[in-house]
């Protein structure tokens, strides 16, 4: 590949992402020439990106740092037609998981020199802002709260634990939740959570709807309604094994357009936390950008 690259990293990373970095470095410019731009906010971020031209834009960094970077594109109007690759660092990259990417920085610069451009789906609610990977709420907002709080001690293992918790004492939640016009839940039921999934796993490896994949038109919706303690408790066990869709209380539908409102709930996209609001609604932009994906 012998495209010019912009690698964007961020400027407050700490020592140990600085060592990837430059391991990813010494690959990527054997076969090419890269550009390295360090941002600290959204708007050097976009300052960055006004000057990437055509070359490939390549992210170093978590699901937080690709969702900035397609967020500013979007919001610029210049994703389409985009390519993008991605370099994970630290402990979640839940969308580099879908991807199928190495989690080793100098294995995943080889698949940006030789990976092949896959067209890459992407979420947008009615405000513009987009999701990559996930949005859920009720109880996988909270457990993004939680597992934050446990992910400094102990990695990736802390989304489970913050799941576990939040499903013991969850928010009451009564929404309706419509896929395509489909009415999945209605107000008469209480919702312990709703994900909707372009990417298979939250948290770092959590997969919350196991069968989605970003290439498809399409998105993967949960909807759980768990209501009794032993039901809450059996589905946040299952959760970590990805068998909760075992479960009675548990419905995953595939889509294009998802509407929730009710009860007003955080929304946690990506693992960025919004809200509350009382409705939102999802749809699929399908091929959106171009990803450079193992072959």
């Amino acid at each position: 590949m012998a495209t010019k690259l912009l690698l964007i990293t961020n400027s407050d990373a700490g020592t140990a992402d600085q060592e990837a970095v430059d391991a990813a470095l010494a690959v990527l410019r054997e076969r090419t020439e890269v550009e390295v731009r360090g941002t600290s906010s959204p708007e050097e971020l976009d300052d960055v990106l006004a000057g990437a031209g055509e070359r490939t834009v390549v992210v170093a960094g978590g699901d937080g740092s690709i969702h900035a970077v397609v967020q500013a594109l979007h919001t610029r109007g210049e994703l389409a037609g985009r390519t993008l690759a991605l370099i994970p660092l630290g402990t979640g990259n839940d969308f580099a998981r879908t991807l199928g990417l190495p989690l080793d920085a100098a294995e995943a610069a080889q698949v940006v020199v030789d990976g092949t451009a896959r067209p890459t789906d992407l979420v947008v609610d009615e405000d513009g802002q987009v999701t990559v990977n996930s949005v859920h709420l009720g109880a996988g907002a909270e457990a993004g709260k939680a597992g934050a709080r446990w992910k400094e001690r102990l990695g990736k293992v802390g989304y489970p634990i913050g799941a576990l918790q939040t499903a013991l004492n969850p928010p009451t939640l009564r929404l309706r939740v419509e896929v395509d016009d489909e009415v999945v839940a209605d107000l008469d039921q209480r919702v312990l959570m709703v994900a909707v999934g372009n990417g298979a796993s939250v948290g770092g490896g959590t997969e919350l709807t196991p069968d989605a994949e970003p290439h498809d038109g399409l998105v993967d919706v949960l909807v759980a309604t768990p209501v009794k303690p032993l039901a809450k408790l059996g589905y946040a066990l299952r959760l970590p094994f990805a068998r909760h869709g075992e479960h009675d209380d548990v419905v995953i539908v595939r889509g294009s357009t998802v509407r929730v409102a009710g009860t007003p709930f955080d929304c946690n996209s990506d693992g960025e936390i919004e809200g509350p609001v009382s409705a939102r609604t999802w749809r699929v932009l399908p091929a959106a950008y171009t990803m450079i994906v193992p072959r």
